[in-house]
């Protein structure tokens, strides 16, 4: 058989099932790939060698045995660091938590586990999930395989890196304002946000509560949709985590009487290579069978500036728990309690963070929340009031992922500038639907580009549906970048 790496991840689990290959063997593979390819890649925070190989061990005694195995069974999965395994040190990529040890797991993880999966490493983020470049993390920067002085994007960029690098074939990562989405199609992978609450989010230290959604990200739709299978389950331990039986995915081939809506005056200032790309997927939907029509989204030219209100707010609460107390480094030159809540969070917390506590604490201090936050929630509702008139007039709405494809690192200096990147991810978020990125070709520099398919809220299979029949289709099926092609 072909190199592991170069497997999809229902590939590779099928091999191990009939005896091609052991879960040793798997694991020892990716393990090495990890430690060949990591350190100039930066994908990973840690790396679960001994835990994945004790795993590795049980599944092969299981299938000596012919006792059942998991859906997932001895499929590499890298779990984004802001997610608890048992256990296993939590960063959140912050300096913050560099000692902190999770006591309990978080459903998505359990959940894999549960259906024998590899748990291979903690990937990097921006810290504390704040970022679109992965450029924020406070340990070292994850970097683009396609060309290692881009930037991967974020926050979710170790986990797009490792997935496209091949370090694993599965990754989680967690979108609050396009953070799965945006960094697969930088690094041309898919990468797939479920429904709010279709995804427990017990044991994913929090950012935006209201906006925060664990995902998939993976070389294939069929893959990312087999993690949904696993992951998407009711759980009794988060309040917003929606009580639906699990769903099972099956994939046409074609997407006739498909209607395809896009808000073309929200699309005023792509770069000409990323229009190019996108009408060009449009053509491939429509190849299919889809008709693409015009609908009415203005309201979105709002949406960067009440994510930013929202987001913020929702962050200076979560991080308030953050104090060198309770858990987490605490300075060592605090000498009164007021000096160890000052000190600890100026100490270890970034300087994006910082900014986004303050901008969040401004906007919910009195003479400024109705001013701001009661306005931008409810902007909010009038854009989910507009998604709403939209879906009753198609089945799906199209738009690309970024205004560009992956910038180099440290080229942009402007807070605003990288705010603006995601652009076309937030809507999403707000509105609390599912949407996915799916590889759809590459810009003028050779770097890849994503297509962006929105569904209606508890459409996450016709969402997957479309975008598998588009990459079948399209065949911008994730190619790794050549250097980490190798079969070793």
């Amino acid at each position: 058989m072909k190199p592991f790496h170069l497997c999809s991840a229902i590939e590779l689990r099928d091999a191990f099932l009939k005896g091609e290959a052991s879960a040793v063997q798997i694991a020892e593979h990716f393990i090495l790939r990890i430690e060949k390819h990591n350190k100039e890649i930066g994908a990973f925070l840690s790396v679960l060698g001994p835990r994945a190989l004790l795993k590795a061990e049980a599944l092969d005694k299981k299938r000596a045995h012919n006792k059942p195995l998991g859906k997932m069974a001895a499929i590499p999965v890298a779990i984004k660091d802001n997610m608890h395994i048992q256990g296993e040190i939590t960063t959140c990529g912050s300096k913050f938590l560099k000692n902190y040890k999770a006591p309990f797991e978080a459903t998505a993880v359990r959940l894999l586990e549960e259906e024998d999966a590899l748990l291979i490493g903690k990937t990097n983020l921006d810290e504390f999930a704040m970022g679109s470049t992965n450029e924020n993390s406070a340990y070292f920067p994850a970097h683009n395989p396609w060309n290692l002085k881009c930037v991967p994007g974020g926050s979710s960029g170790g986990s797009a890196a490792a997935v496209a690098a091949r370090l694993a074939l599965i990754a989680t990562g967690s979108d609050t304002g396009g953070s799965i989405r945006q960094p697969a199609g930088f690094c041309g992978v898919v990468g797939f946000k479920p429904t709010y609450g279709r995804v427990s989010r017990y044991g994913l230290v929090a950012f935006g509560s209201s906006l925060d959604q664990i995902g998939p990200l993976s070389a294939t739709v069929a893959d990312a949709a087999l993690s949904m299978e696993v992951m998407g389950r009711h759980c009794p331990h988060d309040a917003t985590s929606l009580d639906l039986p699990g769903e099972s995915y099956t994939f046409p081939k074609n997407l006739d009487e498909i209607k395809i809506g896009v808000p073309w005056s929200f699309l005023e200032n792509l770069k000409p290579d990323v229009r190019d790309n996108f009408n060009h997927s449009l053509d491939t939907l429509k190849s299919l069978g889809a008709k693409v029509i015009h609908i009415d989204l203005d309201i979105l030219k709002y949406t960067v500036a009440v994510y930013y209100i929202l987001a913020t707010a929702e962050a200076s609460t979560n991080l308030a728990r953050f104090d060198g107390i309770r858990y987490g480094v605490r300075s060592r030159n605090a000498k009164t309690l007021e000096n160890i809540y000052e000190y600890s969070r100026k100490e270890g917390f970034g300087p994006e963070v910082k900014r986004r506590i303050m901008l969040g604490t401004y906007v919910l201090s009195a003479g400024y929340q109705d001013a701001y936050y009661k306005k931008a929630q409810k902007v909010r509702t009038l854009m989910l009031d507009a998604f709403e008139k939209a879906f009753s007039d198609c089945d799906a709405v199209a738009l690309p992922i970024a205004p560009s494809g992956a910038f180099e690192a440290g080229s942009i200096h402007d807070p605003l500038e990288i705010y603006l990147q995601d652009i076309f991810t937030i809507p999403a978020n707000l509105a609390g639907l599912p949407a996915v990125s799916v590889p759809s070709g590459y810009d003028s520099r050779g770097m890849p580009l994503g297509l962006q398919i929105i569904g209606p809220q508890m459409c996450d299979v016709p969402v997957l549906q479309y975008a598998h029949a588009y990459e079948q289709a399209s065949r911008h099926m994730q190619i790794p970048p050549s250097y980490i092609g190798s079969s070793k």
